[in-house]
């Protein structure tokens, strides 16, 4: 009997990255840092869900001072902060895994107060942007094979170009062109410092998390799928429509996936059966798991086998233990 093709477990090349799998750590907070650094039991956490020729993408990652919001978040502002990172890092280099830093930015939700994009002052604009560069430079110093820009769910980048939030009457306002125009911004300087073939971005258009919606989901996904193509960068990650505020219309993915040119990594609910079919259908080329990673660290080999799932406990998800609910859930007996 022939061997059955698994498809999430197929090879892929993500530009120089050869992955020996389609299964993608999403970018997860589990707010164990302390004072915005990145802890030893960082190290075991990613370690234990690395797997060789596997794609893990960071918890969301401050980019600067004014860019605080959880207290237990970590950061990527400071030396200090390259070098709390590098074991890390190397911890899952280790074992054979490539890494992404997400950078992110919380905007309106931040510790400080930073403003909705409608009152941030455009000479401050340029300033943010150099954040987010210095924040790419520093991931890589730390080891990191790339970075995600966070450009979903409500913070600081899905904010401008969100219609719901951004009322600004200047260039970074207005028509879609002018609300993605500091998304694109951000993400040329990014380009600039480290190289595209380090580079992929995360996008919701259909979210309405903060109350950061469009009117026109699909058209601001589609409009940001073609303008990421003239970077060239490695991935676009997008986030399935799971709730939608505003006009009812299609959620669909698909016209995002047909407009990008490069990796297409999808997220939002998948499991084993509806990622592989994602894969073989060519919907995706990745598709990202955030809670089953979370309780199942050997998540891929539970895919490979179609093994049971350990179930997830939603109320340590976010606790500051570092332990319980973070590095100890069961790993397969075989």
């Amino acid at each position: 009997m022939a061997k059955q093709i698994i498809p999430l477990m197929t090879r892929y090349q993500m530009g120089p990255f050869t992955l020996s799998h389609r299964v993608v750590l999403a970018p997860l907070g589990r707010q164990r840092s302390y004072d915005y650094m990145p802890q030893p039991h960082a190290i075991l956490y990613y370690s234990q869900i690395t797997s060789p020729g596997g794609l893990l993408i960071s918890e969301a990652t401050a980019i600067s001072e004014n860019g605080k919001a959880y207290t237990r978040a970590s950061g990527i502002w400071t030396k200090e902060h390259v070098e709390a990172w590098k074991p890390v890092v190397s911890a899952v280099h280790d074992k054979g895994g490539i890494f992404f830093c997400q950078l992110w930015h919380p905007g309106r939700f931040s510790h400080f107060g930073v403003p909705v994009p409608s009152a941030i002052k455009t000479e401050e604009i340029p300033h943010l942007i150099a954040d987010y560069r210095n924040a790419a430079r520093n991931a890589i110093d730390a080891g990191f094979d790339g970075v995600e820009i966070h450009g979903a769910h409500g913070f600081l980048v899905d904010q401008f170009m969100k219609d719901s939030v951004n009322h600004r009457t200047d260039r970074y306002g207005g028509n879609l062109e002018n609300r993605c125009r500091f998304a694109l911004e951000v993400m040329e300087a990014v380009v600039d410092e480290i190289g595209a073939e380090r580079v992929g971005m995360r996008l919701s258009p259909f979210s309405n998390f903060l109350d950061a919606y469009d009117s026109n989901p699909e058209a601001l996904g589609v409009y940001m799928a073609e303008a990421l193509n003239k970077f060239n960068i490695v991935y676009a990650h997008f986030v399935e429509a799971r709730h939608e505020k505003g006009v009812a219309m299609d959620r669909s993915l698909l016209p995002m996936r047909k407009a990008f040119k490069n990796t297409f990594m999808v997220a939002g609910g998948y499991d084993r059966d509806e990622g592989n079919k994602a894969i073989s259908s060519g919907k995706a080329d990745l598709v990202a798991y955030g809670r089953f990673f979370i309780s199942n660290p050997d998540l891929p080999k539970r895919f490979q086998l179609n093994a049971p799932l350990n179930a997830y406990d939603r109320s340590t998800f976010y606790t500051p233990d570092p332990v319980v609910g973070y590095t100890d859930y069961p790993f397969l007996e075989l």
